[in-house]
Parts: structure tokens; sequence; C-alpha cells
């Protein structure tokens, strides 16, 4: 009997998780893509991470697939969106022929809309050459994998999280001058590794100083992927404590098409987290707030939406 209990226990433990919190603030999961008019001045960014694994199905027949076709239909209602990478953009090692034969079919589509960031995965070869050799100035300058840019009153910012203690200092030290020159309402930043997850991988300390650097700054939103699976956190101040008024409104989102995996006990942070479903997070940036939905593939049920006010 023991023995039974057991089993049944550690079964549980990776079981797909489906939970939400009692938030008010957020409507109860509805399914499907709700046709909204563009709000004047918004701009719309349509982002994931975990992407296209060559080790599965063909490209046509994929999860990569099934969310890039997500983005499409997005595209077709407003040209103007854009779509963020959140690393992993390919599997199993990030090699040139991974991004020709299964990134490029799928989310490749929309290279030229594309804002990405890499991987431990897009790291797999050297230099993350196939993934440098593939986005080229989009990457960043000097192939260094971070770079920051406007779009409507947002500043977007995108970090590597792959780098060693010499480049990343490097890295922080640009982080610091581009928050101290922003003259923007509202900051969005996404990088790979996430500060903060309830996902197989946890916490990563390596952008914890990334972390506090935007939180001082009174940032918006980051987001991350990397844990295969979806996740939203309550707004978090630099030490990682709920700050309802100034902390980071945070989300993993690595859905963007490789295989979903288990998550552990949600952080006490935690206000929402699925990791029994594909897709993709739609963020309307508007000029002194946002909107978030994450939209399901298609025979997939789970999604999550609410708002919220820039500092």
């Amino acid at each position: 009997m023991r023995f039974s209990i057991l089993v049944l226990s550690i079964a549980a433990l990776f079981a797909p998780v489906v939970m939400a919190a009692d938030n008010t603030s957020n409507p109860a999961p509805k399914t499907g893509i709700k046709k909204t008019p563009q709000k004047a001045g918004s701009v719309t960014i349509y982002a994931a991470g975990d992407i296209a694994d060559c080790r599965k199905k063909a490209p046509a027949d994929s999860m990569a697939a099934a969310t890039a076709e997500l983005i499409a239909a997005g595209l077709e209602k407003d040209s103007t969106a854009r779509v963020i990478t959140l690393g992993d953009n390919t599997y199993p090692v990030g090699k040139p022929e991974e991004f020709t034969r299964c990134y490029e079919p799928t989310w490749g589509r929309f290279k030229d809309k594309t804002l990405p960031s890499p991987g431990n995965h897009d790291y797999g070869m050297p230099k993350g050459l196939g993934y440098y050799n593939y986005f080229g100035d989009l990457a960043g300058p000097e192939r260094r994998g971070y770079y920051a840019l406007q779009l409507g009153k947002w500043q977007i910012i995108s970090l590597n999280s792959n780098l060693d203690k010499v480049q990343m200092q490097v890295q922080l030290n640009w982080l610091k001058e581009e928050l101290s020159s922003n003259k923007k309402n509202c900051t969005l930043a996404f990088w790979h590794h996430p500060a903060y997850s309830s996902g197989g991988h946890g916490n990563n300390d390596i952008m914890q100083e990334a972390w506090k650097m935007l939180a001082e700054t009174k940032a918006d939103i980051v987001l991350s992927g990397h844990d295969h699976d979806y996740e939203r956190f309550a707004p978090l101040d630099a030490n990682g404590d709920r700050d309802d008024k100034n902390g980071m409104r945070s989300f993993v989102v690595g859905t963007g098409g490789a295989k979903l995996t288990p998550m552990f006990l949600p952080k006490g942070a935690t206000e929402i987290r699925d990791n029994s479903t594909n897709g993709v997070l739609k963020l309307s940036l508007q000029d002194k707030s946002y909107e978030w939905e994450f939209l399901p593939v298609p025979g997939q049920n789970f999604t999550d939406k609410g708002k919220g006010i820039c500092h």
C-alpha cells in the first residue's frame, strides 16, 4: 500500500499542470482568438521561446508550425505587429541546417518582423554560429546577442543570458547606460533564462543582476523561456518580492513548439501557470498601459489574459 501511494505521488508531480490564481483583475480562461480592433498608438507583439525542434515531426506538421499559424493570423489583421523569440530557436544544437530546415518554414516566415534572443541550445554550436548566421544584424551588433530599440512609447531591450562572467559584465554596463538614457514611458525586456520560474529549471541566478537593474528603474514587463511551459507572476521588486505598485510583471513563455515539460511547486508569486498547451503570448503595448493574452494552438484550451499600467 505504501509503495502504491509513493508511485501515485510521483506520477502527480510530473502530470500536466494547469493552475490559476484567484485574481479578479483577470477574466476566466477563454478559448480561441478573439478579434479586437487595434487601438490607436498601440504596438502588438507575439512572443514565445523554445520553438523549432528538428528531432521531431516534419516542419509542416510540427508544433512550431502550429504556433506560427497563430502569428500569421495576427499579422493578417495587423501587419505592423512584431515577433519576439525567447531563445532556443532550434533544437537540438542550433546548427545552420536546423534554422534552414525547421525554423525558416515556420517562424522564419516573419523573420523581417522578428526581434530574436538566443538560448542555450542556440549556443550548441561554437559561438552560436547557426543563430548569428541566420539572424544577422537582427541579433544585435557584433554578434553579442543583445540590443535595444523603441516601439511606440516603449523601450524594448533584448538581453543575452548565455554570456560568460566577463561578457555578462560588459552587457550589464551597457544595460545601465540604456536604462539611464531611457525617455520612454514603459520598458519591456526579454531573454532566455528566467530569473524566476517554477518549471523544471527553476530560478536562474545569472540574470539576477539584470533583473535588479530593471526593477530599480521601474521597468514594466520581463519575458523569458527555457522552461517549456507558461507562467505569469505577480509584479516583483528587485529582490523577487511581490510589489503590486512598482514591481515588474514577468512571464515564462517556453511554449513555441518544443515538447512541454514538468513543473514543480508554484512560487509564492505565481498567478497562473500551465504545461499542457503550446501557444504564443500576445501583447498590446499602449502609450501608458499594456494588455496580454496567451493564445493556444487549435485543439488546446488553456489561455490567460489581463492588463496592466506602466509605472
